[in-house]
């Protein structure tokens, strides 16, 4: 298969946004903030851990760019923030269409193979007779 480049996306980007997406409390936080802006305490709540904790998975999303700190007199609503999630699927959508043609082409070489094979046994069964 062919390499397929990053196009206009950073390296570095891509980088993080993975690293942070390959934590599931990470995965977790991202899904709740989907629905909507969260605070720190709202986003530790379905975890078993110390809001510390969670306050470095959320530096890791804000670092790869995917959630961004809002402000509300003292609240710090975190958001979701779409582009480098976008990003990501551009650049895992490129490697899919790929493979998506690397199968159409076995799907084709299969079907060409069973072909050959039947007439194969249908000239064997002939020649019985």
């Amino acid at each position: 298969m062919e390499l397929i480049g990053y196009g206009q996306l950073s390296p570095e980007r891509l980088d993080a946004t993975f690293a942070a997406l390959a934590d599931p409390t990470r995965r977790a936080i991202l899904a709740r903030l989907a629905s909507g802006e969260a605070s720190v305490a709202e986003l530790a709540a379905p975890f078993a851990m110390s809001q510390p904790a969670i306050s470095k998975h959320l530096k890791v999303l804000e670092r790869a760019g995917l959630i961004s700190r809002g402000t509300d007199a003292q609240r710090r609503p975190r958001r979701l923030e779409a582009k480098p999630l976008a990003e990501a699927n551009e650049w895992l959508e490129r490697y899919r269409q790929a493979w998506e043609a690397s199968f159409q082409r076995l799907d084709a070489l299969l079907d060409e193979l069973k072909t050959k094979q039947k007439k194969r046994g249908r000239k064997k069964r002939g020649d019985q007779r």
